[in-house]
């Protein structure tokens, strides 16, 4: 699929940053965002309606989809449960457990990009999640792959699900967390050929926006440069 419009796709590990930069970066160039990985965690949170996570099948998670929309917001395009904004349960822990294998599904995956593709046809986007730039948007003019180490990752997901700065023996818990879930998540965090690698191990966030947000810039002047005259 060729994007009409500037679509920036950003890929990587889980904790690398992918939608807290891909936010910021859409605010900076005025754009919308599009996190992929809440719609997994929509349909996620409405299947731990139906129990276990070993008892899931791609036709038990898609049958919620219903109950999932996908509306515009000031800067961002946000899910709806049943109608309404409920971040809080997006976020917590049981559907951060589950969603790795609701994002297994190839049925999911493709409901989900379907959703992220329909929001990308009237508005240029900076898009984050799982496949964006191999499967979701594999013509995008700007694809970038973020990575750091595990640790540091593990570090930045404490401090801001703790407020704090954590512990040695918390970091080391979280960061065999994060390996396992690399693990499970290899199949859908796979670098696009033509991906910019952005190692963030020792950049502040300011830093890695900064560098996004000129390379968008030097993409878009680029195509307007290209444009037909009127």
């Amino acid at each position: 699929m060729t994007p009409r419009r500037l679509v920036i796709a950003i890929d990587g590990p889980a904790a690398s940053g992918k939608s807290s930069t891909a936010q910021w970066v859409a605010e900076r160039l005025d754009i919308r965002h599009v996190d992929s990985g809440a719609l997994y965690r929509a349909l996620t949170a409405l299947a731990l309606e139906d129990g276990a996570k070993e008892t899931w099948t791609a036709d038990a998670v898609l049958r919620h989809a219903a109950r999932v929309t996908v509306v515009p917001g000031e800067r961002t395009f946000v899910p709806l449960l049943d109608g309404a904004r409920d971040d809080e349960r997006l976020r917590g822990a049981e559907v951060t457990a589950g969603v790795s294998v609701v994002a297994s599904m190839p049925e999911c995956r493709d409901w989900v990009n379907a959703q992220v593709r329909r929001a990308a046809e009237s508005h240029d986007v900076v898009v984050d999640g799982r496949d964006i730039g191999t499967v979701v948007f594999p013509d995008a003019p700007l694809k970038i792959f973020l990575v750091a180490d595990p640790s540091e990752r593990a570090t930045r997901r404490l401090v801001q699900r703790l407020g704090r700065r954590p512990t040695e023996s918390e970091v080391a818990e979280e960061t065999l967390r994060l390996v396992r879930r690399d693990a499970a998540d290899a199949t859908q965090t796979v670098q696009a050929r033509d991906a910019i690698l952005l190692d963030t191990t020792y950049l502040t966030q300011a830093e890695q926006v900064e560098r996004i947000v000129a390379l968008a810039r030097a993409v878009a002047d680029a195509r307007d440069a290209d444009a037909p005259s009127a």
